[in-house]
């Protein structure tokens, strides 16, 4: 019987070169995993508590791929250079040249668009986009803004990091961030004085605001507090049936209060006549609608405050009771007098308005106060107003017309007759358009100053938001009070935007619809398509 011999086989290094392969492909899948995960922490979606780790998994990664590579060569270099000379390395290098090229054009289109940044927003309240006072603010800043941000790792900064980072490209230089962990960082979270997750603070030279909701909106409030530092007091007088500064309403001025303070305003009441007296701190004092006269008392404090070079803001109301008007009014015959503004006892009829008593603004004047809502067409308008008849031969007083309605428009005087809503323009007694609602005056002697309004709803709450009447008036008080620099700073309202649940019969017809019908459509058609050819064999 022959002996049967054994053959021992040898390994050999190239039976070892796939391994090479496989590391290499592990290792360009933890590369892979890596940058997802870089990606992650780039847009906000992933916090980690140290970075450092991404980073040097990425390198090794690519160390062990490269490494891999390097191994297949080194044990299998026959099989390489095959690969290499024969038709897939001819066709792989073609796709490699292409690939190359893709690759280049991506890198070129990316820098020209990281050069010359450009986004469109189709939003209607143009919810993606920085507003137009924001952008003026971010103009305006005397000096650079530093904004910090402290988050733990249990706050997202997704929509803090976004609006920063708008923020950064319109800004010129003048505004950087970072974001700061105060739980890492407690040192850094005291010196700030932060209480709160999720808190910006927005420091500029010595001075600091503290954002617990930053907001664009609450940011911009921000800056424009930061450029304007000190104390700012305005009062609305009370006493005479003025409208409300403390409890909303439609009819209430809450809303002008709460955007004058978030300028840094300060806000307050004043009674003249149980006070007898003006604050020395006052800069303007705002008479919003009175239904009852201004007394002789308060007149001469009025007078004499105004000599000082301050200011008065008057807003008178139309009524359409007869006999209701002031003409024995301290205050009309004041403005009239001194300042050549007459109040006229009328309502402005406005033909071009779908109600006649909502008096329409149809030009401006050219002023500090109005130039920015004329250049952005920003219309304004005013319920049951009275007209103002301006006087511009009064020594020393320069006035301005603010805003004017349509030729068509008239001043009805027969309070009888709109009772009855039978107007009709009367020549010999009513007052022609187009008409003046609002004027501004400055005494170049003195440098007081008056603003006078034939009405008050429209910077009332409930229209306050509308077109261009919230803005008029903010704009109306910052003059007044001789804060020219902060006119057209002032923040706009974002649009808010209510979602409707649809009806349980909706949502059952859309089940049916999507669930049952168009599948059920697709299988039949399916099954009609097998069967005809089933039956042709």
């Amino acid at each position: 019987m022959a002996k049967k011999s054994t053959t021992s086989k040898k390994m050999t290094k190239r039976q070892f070169a796939p391994a090479g392969l496989w590391i290499s492909g592990i290792a360009v899948l933890v590369a892979v995993i890596t940058l997802i995960v870089k990606l992650l922490v780039f847009i906000g979606l992933y916090s980690p508590t140290d970075q450092k780790w991404i980073n040097l998994a990425l390198w090794i990664s690519l160390g062990v791929a490269v490494v891999g590579l390097a191994l297949y060569a080194l044990f299998d270099p026959q099989r390489l250079r095959e690969f290499l000379a024969g038709r897939q390395a001819r066709h792989g290098s073609n796709a490699l040249i292409m690939l190359i090229a893709f690759i280049l054009i991506l890198v070129v289109i990316n820098v020209i668009v990281y050069k010359n940044p450009a986004q469109w927003d189709w939003t209607e309240g143009k919810q993606n986009t920085l507003a137009r006072e924001t952008i003026d603010t971010l103009k305006a800043l005397p000096a650079s803004v530093h904004a910090i941000g402290f988050f733990t790792t249990r706050a997202s900064n997704s929509s803090t990091l976004d609006l920063f980072t708008k923020i950064e490209v319109k800004s010129n230089g003048k505004f950087t961030y970072e974001f700061v962990d105060p739980e890492a960082n407690p040192a850094k979270a005291q010196q700030y004085k932060i209480t709160q997750d999720a808190s910006v603070v927005l420091v500029m030279q010595n001075r600091q605001e503290l954002l617990t909701n930053p907001t664009e909106q609450e940011f911009t409030n921000a800056l424009v507090r930061l450029m304007n530092p000190g104390q700012r007091v305005v009062y609305f007088l009370t006493g005479h049936g003025e409208r409300d500064i403390q409890n909303p309403g439609d009819k209430a001025y809450t809303r002008s209060k709460t955007v004058l303070e978030a300028k840094n305003y300060t806000v307050q009441s004043l009674n003249l006549l149980a006070q007898n007296v003006i604050p020395n701190d006052a800069m303007a004092i705002i008479i919003d609608g009175p239904t009852q006269p201004i007394s002789n008392q308060e007149m001469v404090l009025l007078k004499a405050f105004v000599e000082n070079g301050k200011a008065l803001v008057v807003m008178e109301d139309a009524s359409i009771v007869p006999d209701s008007g002031k003409s024995s009014d301290p205050l009309l015959d004041y403005l009239s007098t001194t300042w050549g503004i007459t109040i006229n006892n009328d309502l402005v009829i406005d033909p071009s308005s779908s109600q006649a008593i909502v008096a329409i603004e149809n030009s401006y004047g050219s002023h500090m106060i109005t130039d920015k809502l004329n250049s952005e067409n920003l219309v304004s308008f005013f319920p049951t107003a009275r007209s103002l008849t301006i006087n511009d031969k009064v020594q020393g007083v320069q006035t301005t017309a603010l805003v004017k309605t349509v030729d068509r428009a008239w001043g009805e005087t027969d309070f009888s007759a709109l009772q009855s809503n039978q107007v009709t323009y009367n020549a010999s007694v009513d007052f022609p358009g187009p008409l003046t609602i609002a004027a501004a005056s400055q005494n170049s002697t003195t440098q007081g100053r008056v603003v006078v309004f034939g009405n008050s709803a429209f910077g009332s709450d409930i229209y306050f938001d509308q077109y261009g009447n919230g803005a008029l008036f903010i704009n109306t008080v910052d003059w007044a009070a001789g804060q020219t620099n902060m006119i057209n700073l002032t923040s706009s309202q974002p649009i808010s935007r209510q979602m409707r649940l649809p009806s349980s019969l909706t949502i059952l017809l859309l089940a049916f619809v999507f669930v049952i019908l168009i599948p059920g459509l697709v299988i039949a058609g399916g099954v009609a398509s097998w069967l005809v050819r089933r039956s042709r064999g």
